[in-house]
C-alpha cells in the first residue's frame, strides 16, 4: 500500500454498508477543504486524476480527451450539477470500481477510530459483466450475517426499489441508516428469490479471533481473520505470539467470508508467516510492477493450512495466494471470489471523493486472479444449506470436526506435523 497526503491505495474494491465507516478501507482524507472548488474545477480535477492514474491507458476505448472537452464546455451553477456530470463521465469507462462519492458518501467510507460501524454488515460490489449488485460477504455476527445473507447473493431490490442500473453509491444511500431502523432486501440466490427484513445496528469489529484446539493433529492454533483493517496486523501478531507460547504444533488460518480490506494489512500479515519470497505484484498501466516481498521476520515456521471460500475476496486472495505460491501453506475449501484490482481513494477539494482503479495485482507466480479467484489445493464444497447451518443455526460446530472444511484442514495439518516430526527426529 502507498499512503500519501492525497491518496490511499486499497486492495479491496468493495463497499461495506455503514453510516459511519467502511471498516476495511482506512482512508486518510484532507478533512475539511480549505476552499470550495468551483463546479467546473471539480469536474476537471476528477478528469485529471483518471487521466494520470487509470489502469487502462486506452480508458476502455473511450476518447478521454473528448470527454474532457464535452464536460468542461458545460455551464454549472452548483455542485450537484457537477456531481451529476462527473458520474456520467465516469460511467463511460464501464468500470464499477471507479466511482465518485459526494461529501456525505465519502464521509461514510472513513474509518471510525472506535472500530465500530452502524449498518447491516454486508460488503457489496457491482459485477463487471452483468452490472448487478453482488454481496461479497456478510461481516460475521452482524444483522445481515445473522439473518442469512450469503456471499454471491444478488441484490434485486432495496425497500421495493429495483437495483437495475443502480451503482454501489446509490445502493449504500438506500441501505444505510440509523441503528434500530430496518431495510428490506430482495435477494436472488441460485435462481430463487428471497426477502430479508434487516434491522440496522451498531457493530463492534474485532478482526481477529483465536483459540488453542486439541485435535487429532495435536495441539493446534486456530486463527479466524474477519477482515483486513488498520489494526488487523497488530491483532494477528498478538494471536500468533500467544499461541506460540502455548507450544502449538501447527496452525489453521480461517479466511472464509473475509471480504478483504487494506492492501498493506494483507502484506503485513503475510510477512508474519513468510520468511522469504514475493507476496504480491501490482501492475500499473505502463506495465510496471511494484513487488512486496517477505523480509525474513516470520513469527513462526510451523505447518499452516488456510481455509478459503467464495466469500474470501481481495486482500484475502492476496494473502492466500502468497502463502500458496510460496508453498508456505495448503489451501482447503472452495474457489475464492476473484478480485484482482486495486483502487486509489482520493479526497477532492470540496470534501467529496473519488475511487479510481489504478492497478491490477498478480500472485507471486504471476497469476491474475481477477474474475477467477484462487483455487484451493484441496477442494471441500459445502451446499448453501450446509453453510447456513454451520454459520448461522449451529455456530457451535464451526471450527470443530463437524465443520467439513475445518475437519479436512485438521487432517492435512496432521500429516504435515507428522512429516515435520519425522524430519526433526532424523536430524
Amino acid at each position: 500500500m502507498v499512503i500519501t497526503k492525497s491518496r490511499l491505495v486499497l486492495g479491496a474494491t468493495a463497499v461495506t454498508l455503514s453510516t459511519i465507516a467502511v471498516t476495511s478501507l482506512g482512508i486518510h482524507s484532507r478533512g475539511q477543504a480549505l476552499f470550495k472548488a468551483s463546479p467546473k474545477e471539480l469536474v476537471d480535477e476528477v478528469w485529471n486524476i483518471v487521466y494520470r492514474q487509470y489502469v487502462d491507458g486506452t480508458f476502455n476505448q473511450v476518447d478521454w480527451q473528448a470527454v474532457r472537452k464535452e464536460y468542461l464546455s458545460k455551464s454549472y451553477t452548483n455542485q450537484e450539477e457537477a456531481y451529476k456530470s462527473i458520474r456520467e463521465m465516469l460511467k463511460k469507462l464501464e468500470d464499477p470500481y471507479t466511482r465518485f462519492m459526494n461529501p456525505e458518501e465519502f464521509k461514510s467510507m472513513q474509518v471510525d477510530t472506535s472500530g465500530e460501524l452502524t449498518g447491516i454488515g454486508i460488503t457489496i460490489s457491482q459485477d463487471e459483466k452483468t452490472k448487478k449488485l453482488v454481496v461479497i460477504a456478510p461481516i460475521e455476527d452482524t444483522p445481515a450475517f445473522k439473518i442469512g445473507v450469503l456471499a454471491k447473493d444478488i441484490i434485486l431490490e432495496i425497500d421495493g426499489k429495483s437495483t437495475e442500473g443502480m451503482d454501489t453509491n446509490q445502493a449504500v444511500s438506500l441501505i444505510r441508516g440509523e441503528a434500530g431502523t430496518s431495510v428490506k432486501l430482495k435477494i436472488q440466490r441460485n435462481g430463487q428469490t428471497k426477502q430479508f427484513n434487516i434491522t440496522r445496528a451498531r457493530i463492534e469489529i474485532h478482526p481477529v479471533k483465536f483459540s488453542q484446539k486439541q485435535t487429532p493433529a495435536g495441539n493446534i492454533g486456530y486463527i479466524r481473520l474477519n477482515q483486513f483493517s488498520a489494526n488487523s496486523g497488530k491483532e494477528m501478531k498478538d494471536a500468533i505470539n500467544k499461541l506460540e507460547d502455548k507450544k502449538v504444533s501447527g496452525y489453521i488460518l480461517d479466511l472464509r467470508g473475509n471480504p478483504g480490506g487494506l492492501l498493506f494489512s494483507s502484506v503485513e500479515i503475510a510477512r508474519m508467516w513468510l520468511d522469504k519470497g514475493i507476496i504480491v505484484s501490482t501492475i500499473d498501466r505502463q506495465g510496471e510492477q511494484e513487488r512486496e516481498i517477505a523480509r525474513g521476520r516470520a513469527l513462526t515456521t510451523k505447518p499452516l493450512v488456510v481455509l478459503v471460500d467464495k466469500g474470501s475476496a481481495s486482500a484475502s486472495e492476496i494473502l492466500s495466494g502468497a502463502l500458496q505460491d510460496n508453498k508456505r501453506a495448503v489451501l482447503v475449501g472452495t474457489q475464492t471470489f476473484g478480485k484482482g484490482l486495486v483502487q486509489s481513494v482520493r479526497p477532492l477539494e470540496d470534501g467529496s471523493g473519488l475511487a479510481v482503479t489504478i492497478a491490477k495485482y498478480h500472485t507471486p507466480s504471476g497469476k491474475d486472479i481477477n474474475k477467477h479467484g484462487v483455487d484451493p489445493d484441496i477442494k471441500v464444497e459445502l451446499t448453501d444449506a450446509q453453510r447456513q447451518d454451520l454459520w448461522l443455526r449451529e455456530r457451535d460446530k464451526l471450527a470443530t470436526l463437524e465443520d467439513p472444511q475445518f475437519a479436512k484442514a485438521v487432517e492435512v495439518l496432521g500429516k504435515q506435523v507428522s512429516q515435520n516430526t519425522t524430519t526433526t527426529n532424523k536430524n
